[in-house]
């Protein structure tokens, strides 16, 4: 069995956070973007357009084109709502993580994991390579932030108890 040394451990811990806190910075970002629907629209349309005009048979500004017309009005305002959500709520979680704020760590457990029932959710409507890679990364995160829930609060027991 490999035994990785605490301390790796806890800079694991420390990038898989920082990679989580930018994740969810661009799902911000995204959700912004998404509430001004006719500038994402009408940028995607001309990405497109010029991608089509060079290439006719590329696989992704095809599948872009046909998605076009059903990300309109209530589409591009669930979007803009799914974002922000997630990455409001992901960010406070992983401030308050670095931080080292106890009670984030069950509460980090709890909202990622409820996100990756929703992801397997979705996995089974569909395959995106996207979605399982994120749901990946979400389990080592919960299971990451479990190691340092036990760590911390085995700490904070000692600290309270040596008074």
């Amino acid at each position: 069995m490999v035994h990785i040394q605490e301390k790796s451990v806890r800079r694991i811990f420390f990038v898989s956070l920082t990679l989580k806190g930018l994740n969810a910075l661009l799902e911000i970002i995204g959700g912004f973007l998404f509430l001004f629907t006719g500038t994402v629209t009408a940028f995607l349309t001309s990405l497109v357009s010029g991608e089509l005009l060079e290439d006719p048979t590329d696989l992704v500004a095809n599948q872009i084109q046909h998605w076009l017309p059903a990300f309109t009005g209530q589409a591009q305002l669930f979007g803009a709502f799914y974002l922000l959500s997630h990455g409001i709520v992901k960010i406070f979680l992983v401030v308050n993580l670095l931080r080292n704020r106890l009670w984030a760590y069950p509460a980090t457990i709890i909202v990622m994991s409820l996100f990756v029932i929703y992801q397997l959710y979705r996995l089974s409507y569909g395959y995106s390579i996207f979605l399982v890679l994120l749901t990946v990364f979400d389990v080592f995160i919960i299971v990451l932030t479990w190691h340092e829930y036990k760590l911390v609060s085995r700490h904070t027991q000692l600290s309270e108890t040596a008074r």
